[in-house]
Order: structure tokens, then C-alpha cells, then sequence
């Protein structure tokens, strides 16, 4: 039998340990985050100058970032690993997926992260008509305050005119994904816009967080939105904010930025 002050204690204690497991999983975690293609460091100046990428980005304090167009190793960027680089000026952690050989290196995508990476895997996408092969880079990631990890992915879809390619890519996405039952952020260069047939695709499983269209290309004059951040599950997420950066001269892209809040289950 506990005495009453026994007793006290262990429903202070209680009381305490409740109010600890609600800050930790009951509050929101605001995350903000960016998709760039930054045309291998080259801007619209012709100048190659990853220093002026980072500067952009940290400029905006992101948690996570989704890079495209990210030169490994090629001749024609010095032999620079450039994600890591970049992480390196932003103190970040990083992930690299390769798609296409490149000039004794590699071409593709990349992921930088705040938080840690515990695992990631590059997968291709469809090639159609001997296009440039594609992939989808998906990183899991330890996010703080939740015993949840985050799948955070960084793609960049076929350019070409006709929208094949893209479609299929949109598909595959989804077949690639399909394990993944908890949070996810799927962030890049789409080459297409809202109301097309490859969102539309994307759009039954993901929630795009802007409604209406922000421009990101061409870079001097915006007229087409082809960069996104999309979330799902759809309830999960709060959308606090959207907007393309003003930035128009570190690469061919403007870059675009979400600030979202992951809900408690």
C-alpha cells in the first residue's frame, strides 16, 4: 500500500511525464524547405560559384533543400563534388544521387539536411526516346521532438516537349513510394505545370502546397511554375507559407520555398 505522500508523488509524476509527451508529440514541427535547380553552380552570368548558391540558400534558413542539376566529380565544374560542397558552406548533412555519367563524374540530384540522414537510396526513373536518364533521390530523416523519420525525396523530371516521359515519371514516383506510410515531402524540377496530366498524377497521393501558380522560370521574368514542394499524407500537414525567391542571377531557376508543419498523428 502507498501512503499518501507516495501517492502524491507518483501522480506529480505522472502528471509531468504526460505534460513532457505532449511538447514532444503533440506540437507541430515547422519545417522550411526549398527545391533549386541550380544548373551546376552556373548562373545566367556565366559565372560558376557554388559560394553564391549557399548564399542564396542560408539566406532563408532552410531545414531541408532539394537540389537539382548538381554536378559529382565532372570535368566542367572543376572535379568539385558540389553537394557536399555546399553542405559544407551550410554545415548541413547531405545525400547524392547520381543519374547520368558526366566528364569522369556524375549528374543528378541531391538533398541537404539540418537533421540526420539515416538512409537513402537512388532510384531511376522511366527513359523514354533515349532521353537523359532521371531519378527520384529518397532520404529518411531523423526529425527532432518526434520518434517519426521524414522521407524527404528530390526529383527532376524529362524536358522535352512532349509529356510522355513525365507522366510515367509521375506513376513511377507513386510505385517507388508506395511502402512509405508515414510523412513525406517530395520537392523539384517537374517540368510541367499545375493542371497538367504528370500533377495531376502526382496529386492523387501528394498535396501540392500552392494553389495557384508561382513562376520560377524563365529566371530574369518568371512566366511558368515547373519547381515544386508537395507533402503527403495530406492531413498531416499545414501549409504556413509558399513564395519563389527573388534571386535572379545564381542559376536558371528561381528557387521555391515552403514553410510547413507536420502534425501529430
Amino acid at each position: 500500500m502507498c501512503s499518501d505522500g507516495a501517492r502524491r508523488v507518483i501522480l506529480c509524476l505522472g502528471f509531468l511525464c504526460a505534460a513532457a509527451f505532449r511538447a514532444v508529440a503533440g506540437d507541430p514541427v515547422q519545417l522550411r524547405v526549398i527545391s533549386y535547380n541550380i544548373h551546376h553552380g552556373e548562373g545566367v552570368d556565366g559565372r560558376l560559384d557554388l559560394p553564391r548558391i549557399a548564399n542564396v540558400l542560408l539566406a532563408e534558413r532552410p531545414d531541408l533543400v532539394a537540389l537539382q542539376e548538381v554536378d559529382d566529380g565532372a570535368a566542367r565544374t572543376k572535379s568539385v563534388n558540389q553537394a557536399t560542397e555546399l553542405a559544407r558552406l551550410m554545415n548541413m548533412q547531405v545525400a547524392f544521387g547520381g543519374n547520368i555519367p558526366l566528364e569522369g563524374g556524375k549528374y543528378g540530384n541531391a538533398v541537404l539536411s539540418k537533421f540526420a540522414v539515416r538512409a537513402h537510396r537512388n532510384r531511376s526513373l522511366p527513359n523514354v526516346g533515349a532521353g537523359e536518364q532521371r531519378g527520384l533521390l529518397a532520404v529518411e530523416l531523423e526529425l527532432p521532438g518526434t520518434a517519426e523519420r521524414l522521407l524527404f525525396c528530390s526529383t527532376h523530371f524529362d524536358h522535352r516537349p512532349a509529356a510522355t516521359e513525365r507522366i510515367q515519371s509521375a506513376a513511377r514516383v507513386g510505385e517507388l513510394l508506395v511502402d512509405w506510410s508515414g510523412p513525406a515531402v517530395l520537392a523539384g524540377d517537374l517540368n510541367d505545370v499545375l493542371g497538367s496530366e504528370a500533377l495531376q498524377i502526382l496529386e492523387r497521393d501528394w498535396l501540392c502546397t500552392n494553389k495557384t501558380e508561382l513562376p520560377t522560370i524563365p529566371v530574369e521574368r518568371p512566366l511558368r511554375q515547373i519547381d515544386f514542394v508537395m507533402v503527403r499524407p495530406r492531413h498531416r500537414w499545414k501549409i504556413v507559407e509558399t513564395r519563389v525567391l527573388t534571386e535572379a542571377t545564381a542559376s536558371d531557376h528561381r528557387a521555391i520555398l515552403s514553410v510547413i508543419e507536420l502534425l501529430s498523428p
